[in-house]
């Protein structure tokens, strides 16, 4: 995968580079240009349906607090036969050429040690709760 992408990096529009076609090196850029591919973005539904996605590299703050949902029919541990070689969106951006994968992985374990810190003091008062409740 790496080397078709390196491949197709460079090129360019040669008269104007502006005019495309693009090869966007951020993960979250990788995932939506991948699932523009599988809607018809060209009709009205298919272009309100792509504005309505939205792609983030780690997990910004408003959406930190949201409970995760997991897909399980989507999971590698499923999918995959054991010993199937796979690779991550963020390992493929880092190798062509995305700067700030340092950054989303500094600001991803602060958001996790912020969370850490919430989840116990979460563990604790519900255990607060259930000592209360039982002796009422």
């Amino acid at each position: 995968a790496v080397v078709s992408t390196q491949s197709t990096g460079r090129k360019r529009m040669n008269s104007n580079p502006s005019h495309g076609p693009f090869h966007f090196r951020a993960p979250s850029k990788i995932l939506w240009r991948t699932i523009r591919g599988m809607i018809p973005h060209k009709t009205q539904r298919g272009m309100e349906a792509l504005n309505r996605l939205k792609v983030f590299e780690g997990i910004p703050a408003p959406y930190d607090k949201t409970k995760r949902m997991v897909i399980p029919s989507a999971l590698r541990v499923l999918r995959l036969k054991p010993g199937r070689r796979y690779a991550s969106v963020g390992r493929i951006s880092r190798e062509v050429g995305w700067k700030y994968g340092d950054i989303v992985d500094k600001l991803e374990t602060k958001r996790k040690e912020k969370s850490a810190a919430y989840f116990e003091a979460k563990k604790k008062l519900n255990a607060l709760k259930a000592k209360a409740e039982a002796g009422a």
